[in-house]
């Protein structure tokens, strides 16, 4: 049998910041994961480049039902506290919009500073680890593993959600947390792509690949970025934002013309180039075969002197307001993060400790703390990470 200060399960974004930070205090951690290497969704994140932070991170860019959980951590370890460390490390990054920080090289240059600052402070990282049972004990805890018997006084979960199974996603943390007596709220995927499925669908598969800037609204939230056409329906950075507060059966709204007032500038077209084909205009502000497709489902495309003040307030409806309710979501699959998770009100915000369990944490994804896209969801995890270190 081993025995340690703290057994950290799960060597995600979380898990790493919690277990070097608690180790350069002087703690013995025991760092363990069932996968066969250490960080892989950083890895896949930002399309390979890891949007690791965002500048502008703060409270308002989280979903909890506890809303004011969050604020402890993220003000204790900020974005400029992990930017700092970037930057020791010699990491070349960039801003690419809306304060979003990416690696200019890779996503492994963020992930190999992590193991670094591990290795530094002799963090026992162990994979390809598996956990059988976990029980509590005057001390602390004992865990069955696949290392053996190991007994701790501090274990810090550190599981991550339900989010992309292929790279090793499981329930552990939320049967973890049941077994403790928490509360687990009802999870679902954020950040994800809608399906279509009605008569849009084929519109879809036409523009497969499209990307156009707008303007997206749903349940009093909107977000105005990119949407991407897919063969499956709706992608890209403004439907995964939205999708985090969209519920089955919602209508989501969509502005294509979030620049112009729809109607207003359809009267003016009409008014200044009445002899002109309504689907070249509209080739004017998207691709040529995005206008073409929109005029064909919506309206028949004709000289703007032909339409009716009514035509026109029907065509304005649907380019400033269009209107579709998804079939659902692409799920766990390809989301980015799992809604819901521990109850945070069981949690303490100032150390990440269980109230109903002494020694046991939560830190990161597990939590039912979800950030917006764009860098929010890896500044919780170290914010988190950090906040538990120094306590366990």
């Amino acid at each position: 049998m081993r025995s340690t200060d703290v057994v950290i399960i799960g060597a995600g974004a979380a898990g790493l910041m919690c277990a070097f930070s608690a180790a350069a205090r002087g703690r013995r951690v025991l760092l363990i994961d069932h996968a066969n290497k250490a960080g892989k969704k950083i890895l896949m994140s930002g399309g390979g480049r890891c949007n690791f932070t965002n500048l502008y991170t703060e409270p308002a860019n989280f979903l909890s039902q506890n809303p004011h959980f969050c604020k402890s951590a993220l003000a204790r370890y900020t974005q400029w506290d992990f930017i700092a460390m970037v930057a020791k490390h010699g990491v070349p990054y960039h801003e690419k919009k809306l304060g979003q920080l990416f690696c200019d090289n890779k996503s492994s240059d963020i992930l190999e500073m992590l193991i670094s600052e591990c290795e530094q402070v002799k963090v026992d990282l162990r994979l390809d680890t598996s956990v059988q049972s976990i029980e509590k004990t005057e001390a602390g805890y004992l865990l069955d593993t696949s290392l053996g018997q190991v007994t701790c006084a501090s274990l810090v979960v550190a599981t991550g959600g339900l989010s992309i199974p292929t790279l090793g996603a499981t329930g552990f943390g939320y049967q973890i947390a049941r077994q403790f007596g928490h509360n687990v709220l009802a999870t679902r995927a954020g950040l994800v792509p809608f399906t279509i499925t009605d008569q849009l669908k084929g519109l879809c598969t036409e523009l497969s690949g499209t990307s156009v800037d707008c303007l997206v609204s749903c349940n009093d939230q909107s977000f105005r970025e990119n949407i991407l056409f897919t063969h499956r329906g709706l992608s890209g950075p403004a439907v995964l934002q939205i999708s985090s507060f969209w519920n089955p059966g919602d209508t989501v709204e969509i502005n294509l013309l979030p620049d112009h007032d729809a109607l207003a500038w359809m009267q003016q077209q009409q008014a200044e180039r009445p002899n002109s084909e309504f689907k070249t205009l509209l080739g004017e502000l998207f691709t040529k075969k995005m206008a073409t497709l929109l005029a064909e489902q919506w309206f028949a495309s004709k000289p703007m002197k032909q339409y009716t003040p009514a035509e026109l307030r029907d065509i304005a409806e649907k380019l400033g307001a269009w209107q579709l309710v998804p079939a659902g979501t692409e799920g766990y699959r390809t989301a980015e993060v799992t809604l819901g998770g521990v109850d945070t009100r069981e949690v303490s915000s100032k150390t990440l400790e269980s109230l109903k369990s002494p020694g046991l944490y939560f830190v990161g994804e597990v939590l039912d703390v979800s950030g917006h896209l764009g860098g929010f969801n890896f500044q919780w995890a170290w914010a988190s990470g950090y906040a538990a270190a120094q306590y366990v």
